[in-house]
């Protein structure tokens, strides 16, 4: 159908024709050569890129990673100070002799002469 045929036409064989076939060839060798070129360079870039890109992303879990623990170690400190506070307050009423009578009353189940300990079972 639409099968190439060879032409049956001869070349010349003159200077002029050669130079010409020469710088032909010439061209398409250049253009092959800048061919390879361009990819050996495209594909460097890509290489590069995608280490570049791999490095970012490592990077960024990383940081997101840190953030969480940092708010952690937030929640966790003012936990701890909140429990220190508590603590603090404990340590002053504890100096007060009123408090400790309560306390021992309440916790070890201790009376005063004549008082009688009743104990509820909690709901």
């Amino acid at each position: 159908m639409n099968v190439p045929r060879k032409p049956n036409v001869t070349k010349l064989q003159s200077s002029y024709v050669s130079e010409q076939e020469e710088k032909k060839r010439k061209a398409s060798r250049r253009r092959r050569v800048v061919a390879v070129r361009l990819a050996f360079w495209a594909s460097l870039f890509m290489v590069l890129a995608s280490v570049l890109i791999y490095t970012l992303h490592l990077q960024v879990k990383a940081i997101d990673a840190k953030t969480a623990e940092k708010q952690e170690l937030k929640d966790q400190l003012a936990e701890l100070e909140q429990q220190e506070k508590q603590l603090k307050e404990e340590m002053k009423k504890l100096h007060d002799d009123d408090y400790i009578a309560e306390l021992a009353r309440k916790k070890y189940y201790l009376s005063k002469d004549g008082e009688i300990i009743f104990v509820l079972p909690e709901e």
